[in-house]
């Protein structure tokens, strides 16, 4: 796993770096008390947040610049949905902030990144 040059300890990979991400979305649906106000958001936030790294392998193997640009339109959305959840969650569940924090920031990065993917 190559990480980026800046030092930030992140993959450089995509591919991994969105796999890795989707690892840390599951760990912190683990922390989220079950219940009738977390159950939808921990479906939301698990499907989001895994659903970046899937489309971005799809994407990887596009047939096409249109496919291609569906695939990582997608990533985009997912990112961001993931975000709007984590901060759901962090509502629902005020003692999983600080958990929350990092996952927040992850998902704004790869929306970023996504974005920046998705207009060149």
């Amino acid at each position: 796993m190559a990480n980026d040059e800046t030092g930030s300890g992140k993959p450089f990979d995509l591919e991994e770096r969105t796999a890795q991400f989707g690892e840390a979305v599951i760990d912190f649906a683990k922390k989220i008390p079950k219940g009738p106000l977390t159950n939808r958001l921990i479906d939301q936030v698990v499907g989001a947040g895994t659903s970046v790294g899937a489309n971005y392998c799809e994407a990887d193997d596009a047939v096409s610049k249109k496919d291609f640009r569906h695939k990582i339109s997608i990533c985009k959305r997912e990112a961001r949905e993931t975000k709007f959840f984590v901060r759901m969650i962090v509502r629902a569940v005020p003692e999983l902030r600080e958990a929350a924090k990092p996952l927040w920031q992850e998902a704004k990065e790869l929306h970023l990144i996504f974005a920046k993917i998705y207009r060149s």
